[in-house]
């Protein structure tokens, strides 16, 4: 950046009260990327919306998810590195300092340079236990982009007692993401509970009439209690994000 005219030419500027500092944040954040040939870094994501840039894994090789991640890293933000295998994780690590890996969450991470206390309560909530992988994949993000998390898991609509004995809980999170296979009726039955917002998440779990989580997709897009937001299949982070966004705007 410093070789940019213009930028520095602001910079300049702002020092001799010739322009206000919001000018020359709002310019950098404009700027730039890194252009690894492969991949074009969006180093100044976390200055535009708050939250650095996250790298979705598959497809990729660990070489290039090493690069991006050494680039990403290398500024001090969080890391998150979605949708990674075991065996890619090892050899990933060994040029990424630091970095740690939930299997369940098939997630590797790292929490940014100058991390603050986990602020307000986002509730992660499953139907079942063969919801996990999603449900982790939400409360790890949730934790490194700074917001606190409280599980629930296994709380489903074959038993609605369990979802109701933790209503307390449910009232003081600021936002709840609800996953859920099957029919994905969870999400409507929580968001009918509480005032907060609910982000459902439809998994792919579920018999052959689930097709693969759209039937649970469907289920939360009709749902007829107000304040549902819905995500993708078995997109966990996704979740995450708009959970912690909304956090973070009440906390």
């Amino acid at each position: 950046m410093a070789t940019d005219p213009a930028l520095r030419a602001l910079i300049r500027d702002v020092r001799r009260g010739r322009a206000r500092s919001r000018e020359l944040l709002e310019a950098v954040a404009r700027r730039p990327f890194d252009n690894l040939g492969f991949a074009r870094v969006d180093t100044h994501r976390s200055l535009r919306r708050g939250v650095p840039e996250a790298v979705f894994c598959e497809g990729k090789t660990a070489v290039q998810i090493a690069r991006i991640a050494r680039r990403l890293g290398g500024r001090g933000h969080a890391l998150l590195l979605t949708r990674m295998s075991p065996g890619m994780f090892e050899e990933v690590r060994r040029s990424v300092a630091a970095l740690r890996y939930d299997p369940v969450a098939r997630l590797a991470y790292r929490a940014p340079r100058r991390a603050r206390p986990p602020r307000g309560l986002v509730a992660v909530v499953t139907g079942g236990t063969s919801d996990l992988h999603v449900a982790e994949e939400a409360a790890v993000t949730l934790g490194v982009l700074g917001s606190r998390a409280a599980r629930l898991y296994d709380v489903g609509v074959a038993g609605l007692h369990r979802v109701i004995h933790a209503w307390p809980l449910l009232r003081r999170a600021k936002a709840i993401i609800v996953v859920a296979g099957m029919e994905g009726a969870l999400a409507s039955v929580v968001a009918g509970l509480v005032s907060s917002p609910v982000v459902a998440v439809p998994t792919s779990v579920g018999y052959g009439a689930n097709f693969e989580g759209l039937s649970a997709l469907l289920t939360m897009l009709n749902s007829c209690v107000p304040g549902v937001g819905v995500v993708n299949i078995d997109n966990g982070f996704g979740a995450a994000y708009l959970a912690h966004v909304i956090n973070a705007g009440s906390a």
